[in-house]
């Protein structure tokens, strides 16, 4: 009892001061720990998720795919028949094979990764191999870049649908130049064919071939012409302005012309803030003749040209600035920013610079010694989102590069729209950890450390329209629960709910290797508690319980570690972020949900006044003076050991009814009760009542004592007691 007791203390020392008492075998890192929930993703070769990505050309439409969605589309081609699953099979292996080259780091188009990786398939000179691999290399109808979820992965993408974007703007644009050229060309060739010079022999002989010169008395032609033609050449003025417009179109630079050798076109993806802002700035006297300069010309074209009206107008054309429709005419600059350009960039984008710019962040943990020993969000790149969203106007995307794909339409649609943009991506690739890229980047989004959300100010007038939260595991939770199915002492499997929390982000980190402490299997005690319970009761006073986290060793067993109450704050303050952001998507809003338990109060409060009223006109016509009233009779009360649900007060969430669909139903009124207890665990029940909105299920007393965590089952269930 008495080592129990040291050994506690130990436990509670370490928890508020940091500091572990053993040596190096107590770390994570030393006993090759990580996350529970992380033991299933230790070899991402084997694994089909959403990387690599081939970058299309879009000529049909699609400017990105990845590898998975590829092979999906060519199995639901050509795998059916009596060989459909051996094709399948095959397919599968060769998708794995060019996954791994990928994650190797080796670049390239599809069509050189695919040969290289079938190359590999076809060593083992399998007849049924080679078939399929035939058949499967004959249906592939795209091809392009090959790109993993590495470092340079969110600029690689962003660029291609941003150059894609900017490919489509200067088509249209170059279509409207060239017709504009033609037609303001076609005005003074036909003045010049009815001028005096246009009508001369010579100009007649040089434009007739010389086989046919016998035939015709140029002279005499001349003469005739001259006298049928009309008299009313182009006005002097017209026509210096027509040749200064043709000029003008013909030296832009904003739109490189395909058919050109050499391009002169301007460049417009930079590096730095402030030279894509100096280059907006010198380039902004020729965007406005160019504009201008379109603008004249449609009217001479149409002949609506009138000087007496345009020229004043024209002569002040753009002094006070472009409008932001002739703006959006020219090419977006792509803007790969640092965070701290903070203040830059929003003075780039008040002078009206048609910036898509990325922030990317390779690190979301400050380096231990200059973070002062704490762990610290690098918060820069977070205030610059912020900052956007408040200024309004500004298309907003935040999201880790894991979930760039699935966000593909929203990407392509921020780099579409004329206003400016912001691209605030984790790439994952600067932890200091064991896990790749992708899986860092994951883990942020699941531990709310890099929530994903888009702002887009074109969906309407309001925050609820423009704002979305996307890809966020739960987000009506804390923090996502996922199964987790173990072998305890006894060789049975138990299948528990465990929360993915910022602890457990930060433990894939070596560096913070200091803010865990391994616990003995034999030293483990009543007082040890999950995390995301811990964080759950704000209380000062928990009865002694210390913080840990699920994790797995190399041989995959079990373990808990206790996490220090400097890691404890940060995920404290990791969880607040995350419910104010959100309240902003209109999940969980703490005034709507304010609102709607005022509304369901006075729905009851009339309700009961409803049922009371025939009791109440009964008693007014009961006049018996001479007679005792009749003793009331209480109405039996509930007892606590039994569990039970506020049925009226239900505002059918489905909470409930997604934990245990035969434990929770709904009545008539789609409501909640409890149909059956047994049908369920006190566990079912306890995570019943943590999750319902309005905080009226009441789990009662176990029906089973030997539930396994009966003891912290039981502490959590007293707030709903």
């Amino acid at each position: 009892m008495a080592a129990m007791e040291s050994e506690h203390r130990a436990q509670i020392a370490f928890h508020l001061s940091g500091r572990r008492g053993g040596g190096p075998a107590q770390s994570l890192v030393a006993a090759g720990l990580r996350p529970a929930l992380m033991a299933g993703h230790r070899d991402l070769a084997k694994l089909r998720y959403d990387f690599p990505l081939i970058l299309l050309s879009g000529k049909d439409g699609e400017t990105v795919k990845s590898l998975t969605d590829l092979f999906d589309q060519l199995l639901d081609t050509i795998a059916k028949g009596s060989d459909g699953e051996r094709l399948r099979r095959h397919a599968l292996r060769l998708e794995l094979e060019i996954r791994a080259l990928a994650q190797q780091g080796l670049s390239g188009t599809l069509a050189g990764l695919w040969d290289r990786a079938a190359g590999s398939l076809h060593a083992h000179d399998d007849t049924a191999v080679q078939d399929s691999l035939r058949r499967l290399r004959a249906a592939l109808r795209v091809d392009g870049e090959v790109i993993d979820c590495d470092r340079a992965m969110p600029y690689r993408l962003i660029h291609h649908l941003w150059a894609l974007a900017n490919a489509t703007k200067a088509r249209a644009a170059r279509a409207i130049i060239d017709r504009l050229l033609v037609k303001l060309g076609e005005i003074l060739v036909s003045d010049f064919l009815h001028s005096d010079l246009g009508l001369s022999a010579e100009r007649l002989a040089a434009g007739i071939g010389s086989a046919q010169h016998a035939h015709f008395d140029f002279p005499t032609l001349s003469t005739l012409l001259k006298g049928a033609s009309p008299k009313t050449p182009l006005a002097e003025g017209r026509r210096r302005r027509i040749e200064g417009l043709i000029a003008i179109l013909k030296d832009q630079r904003f739109f490189g012309d395909p058919a050109a050798k050499t391009s002169i076109a301007y460049e417009y993806a930079f590096e730095d803030c402030a030279q894509a802002a100096e280059a907006f700035r010198q380039r902004l006297p020729e965007m406005t003749a160019l504009s201008k300069a379109m603008a004249v010309a449609g009217l001479e074209v149409d002949g609506r040209y009138n000087e007496a009206r345009h020229d004043a107008f024209f002569a002040e054309y753009g002094a006070g600035g472009l409008l932001p429709e002739d703006a959006a005419f020219f090419p977006d600059y792509l803007i790969r920013a640092r965070a701290p350009e903070l203040p830059q960039l929003l003075a780039a984008f008040a002078a009206g610079l048609p910036a898509k710019v990325l922030v990317q962040v390779d690190d979301l943990l400050d380096d231990p010694p200059k973070a002062g020993g704490r762990v610290a969000f690098a918060l820069a790149a977070k205030q610059l989102a912020a900052t956007a969203l408040g200024i309004g106007g500004v298309f907003v995307l935040q999201s880790p590069s894991s979930n760039l794909y699935r966000l593909r339409d929203s990407l392509a649609k921020g780099l579409v729209g004329g206003g400016p943009a912001i691209f605030n991506i984790y790439s994952g690739a600067g932890a200091d950890g064991a896990l790749p890229p992708y899986l860092a980047a994951a883990a942020a989004l699941e531990a709310r450390a890099f929530p994903g959300f888009v702002h887009d100010p074109a969906c309407g007038p309001d925050l609820a329209s423009r704002f979305a939260l996307h890809g966020n595991p739960q987000p009506e939770r804390d923090w996502p629960l996922h199964d987790f199915a173990y072998e305890d002492a006894a060789q049975q499997r138990v299948v528990e709910r465990l929360p993915f929390t910022f602890a457990d982000f930060v433990a894939c980190d070596d560096r913070y290797d200091g803010h865990f402490a391994p616990v003995e299997p034999n030293k483990a005690n009543g007082h040890l508690a999950s995390v995301a319970d811990f964080l759950a009761d704000d209380t000062s006073d928990r009865g002694g319980a210390l913080p840990t986290l699920a994790m797995v060793d190399g041989a995959d067993r079990l373990c808990r570690v206790i996490v220090d109450d400097r890691l404890i704050r940060e995920a404290r303050l990791c969880r607040d972020m995350w419910r104010s952001l959100r309240e902003l998507g209109g999940v969980r809003n703490s005034h709507a949900e304010r609102q709607v338990a005022k509304e369901r109060a006075a729905w009851a409060e009339a309700t009961r006044q409803t049922a009371d009223a025939p009791k109440i006109a009964a008693a007014a016509e009961a006049k018996a003076p001479a007679s005792s009233p009749a003793p009331a009779i209480a109405e039996p009360e509930r007892s606590s050991d039994e569990a039970y649900i506020e049925t009226p007060r239900c505002t059918t969430c489905n909470e409930c009814t997604q934990i245990n669909a035969k434990m929770f139903a709904y009545n008539e009124n789609k409501q909640a009760y409890i149909v059956n207890s047994d049908a369920g665990t006190y566990r079912q029940l306890v995570e019943a009542a943590e999750s319902c909105q309005v905080a009226i299920i009441h789990p009662g007393k176990p029906r089973d004592p030997d539930e396994p965590g009966i003891d912290e089952l039981l502490k959590r269930a007293a707030a709903f007691a």
